[in-house]
């Protein structure tokens, strides 16, 4: 039988009275929790009463919550949001029954109300307080066990309580207890989610390491299955590499290698990459074939950085100079031309600039790969290449030069097209400089460039990758920026001309619908697909 509103503050003046005495007066608490049976007025009043005295009745305490539990499930929203907001307070005296509640709490993170949502954030931040690993054993288990719509909403919150925990909130153990469940989350798990997870366990304080960013590094590592064949056709393995890389890529230094990514793309990604694809013309839509091609070669290029002494990316050399030698004709057969441009080649300097900028870094670690007398041949031929390159190369930068004199820097600046043309010449003389270092006699590897693709760092921005904590932002307003943020990539179209075809933007990858369909299948990386 439910009790009216009356009746309840009878019995919570009878407990109150008592102080310390209250576990004396079980009666009275029954009656409490009987009102969770009652008007509306009852429930919020019963909600908040179960809870004020829980502490003093630990054999009612199964009875207690699920009273409670009920209310968090009524048709009334405010009811719902009265009995969430008191759930952490049952825990303040006794923690053993945190992680089911925090269970729970999760499964109410799926709710269409956003205003529910956020209270049951305020509730599970609360119980995250009292302790940290408790509460996010209970995400956990919906992650891992829970509804589609649950798995989303749990995911998001977790990486949000990472960002936001201070030391004080999560000690190692608990730190090392998040990195090996996500493990277990990443065994099936959409690109959108891992994204997010890796953004959540790049916050962990003991990560903040050169051994914490090489277990990040080998994570990504692992999710890209490095000893899979690329699919070059299949958009969803192409996306997978790229943001994996992409991922990667702020993570490693000289401390923390890119060897196996950088053998990857090597070995398995640049020989299915067609020079035909770049020239077809017949791309011209966003996440184009060129386009992914271009940011994959964009990648190899930056990650080249970081191969460590070069042991062991030997053996990648000669694809990447294989692949360069794609991208640079021999001059005309005709006697007469002298090997200067007499016709109109498709010089493409965005590719030539990534390939050429890899092959130079990772040339470095084996001297006599151009330079043994195995490789006289091979020697001579990349000189007439170079030359013939380097031709038609000072062509269009003599034209690019031409097309921006007399530009004031606030045309410069604002008219896209004259941006282009900025990144092109940026380009075509990176493409210069190097030329002029591998036709040195030998080839030297001594020459140093900005990529075009990126911004020049800033004087406050931090450029040592090993330091473990980034530079605040300075009091005069200058531009620090945190040391897990990527540089800005400046993204280059080769303008249409005599000596270079066009090239498209690179289109962001899109995000991908759920239709993960049963539970324990893999889940594509996107599209909507099994991977």
């Amino acid at each position: 039988m439910s009790v009216d509103v009356e009746q309840l503050y009878k019995s919570f003046g009878e407990l109150a009275d008592a102080k310390e005495n209250a576990k004396q007066h079980p009666e009275a608490y029954k009656t409490i929790m009987k009102g969770t049976k009652g008007n509306a007025s009852t429930k919020r009043l019963a909600a908040q009463f179960i809870s004020r005295f829980f502490k003093h009745f630990p054999n009612e305490a199964e009875e207690a919550i699920n009273s409670l539990l009920d209310l968090c499930e009524d048709e009334d929203a405010e009811i719902r949001k009265a009995a969430i907001k008191q759930i952490p307070n049952l825990c303040k005296a006794d923690k053993q029954h945190l992680s089911r509640l925090a269970d729970v709490l999760a499964q109410l993170l799926a709710s269409d109300d956003e205003s529910e949502v956020s209270v049951v954030n305020i509730s599970l931040n609360g119980l995250f307080k009292l302790d940290a690993k408790g509460t996010l054993s209970g995400v956990f288990a919906q992650i891992l066990g829970g509804d589609e719509d649950v798995r989303e909403k749990a995911i998001k919150y977790l990486c949000t309580c990472l960002k936001s925990a201070s030391e004080s909130d999560m000690n190692k153990e608990t730190e090392e207890y998040v990195l090996a469940e996500a493990k277990k989350i990443m065994e099936d798990v959409t690109g959108d989610e891992f994204q997010i997870l890796m953004q959540g366990l790049a916050s962990l304080h003991h990560l903040q390491t050169i051994q914490g960013r090489q277990q990040m590094v080998d994570i990504i590592a692992e999710q890209m299955n490095l000893e899979d064949e690329f699919k070059v056709s299949d958009p969803d393995s192409v996306n997978r590499i790229s943001q994996c890389v992409g991922m990667a890529m702020p993570l490693c230094s000289r401390n923390v290698h890119a060897s196996r990514f950088v053998n990857y793309l090597c070995q398995k990604v640049l020989p299915t990459l067609t020079k035909e694809e770049a020239t077809n013309g017949q791309d011209t839509k966003e996440s184009s074939p060129k386009d992914r091609k271009l940011e994959l070669m964009k990648q190899l290029a930056e990650m080249s950085l970081f191969c460590g002494n070069g042991t062991n990316i030997i053996e990648s050399i000669e694809p990447v100079f294989e692949k360069l030698l794609e991208y640079m004709p021999l001059p005309p057969d005709d006697p007469e031309s002298n090997g200067s441009i007499t016709v109109n080649p498709k010089l493409q300097f965005s590719y030539v600039e990534c390939l050429m900028f890899a092959f130079h870094q990772m040339g470095k670690h084996k001297a006599d790969f151009l330079t043994s007398e195995e490789a006289a041949e091979r020697l001579k031929d990349f000189r007439l290449r170079l030359q013939y390159f380097a031709r038609g190369l000072q062509v269009y930068i003599k034209q690019l030069r031409a097309s921006l004199h007399g530009k004031s820097p606030s045309q410069l600046r604002s008219e896209p097209e004259n941006q282009i043309k900025i990144v092109a010449l940026k380009t075509c003389n990176n493409v210069n400089t190097l030329i002029k270092d591998l036709f040195h006699n030998p080839p030297a590897y001594k020459a140093t460039v900005q990529v075009s693709w990126k911004k020049p760092a800033s004087p406050t921005t931090v450029t040592k990758p090993d330091e473990a904590k980034a530079r605040k932002r300075s009091s005069t307003g200058g531009d620090g920026v945190e040391l897990k943020k990527k540089t800005e990539r400046t993204i280059y179209r080769a303008p249409g001309g005599k000596y270079s075809s066009n090239i498209s933007q690179r289109g962001a990858f899109g995000g991908r619908g759920r239709g993960r369909g049963n539970r324990g299948g893999n889940r594509r990386w996107s599209g909507g697909k099994k991977f």
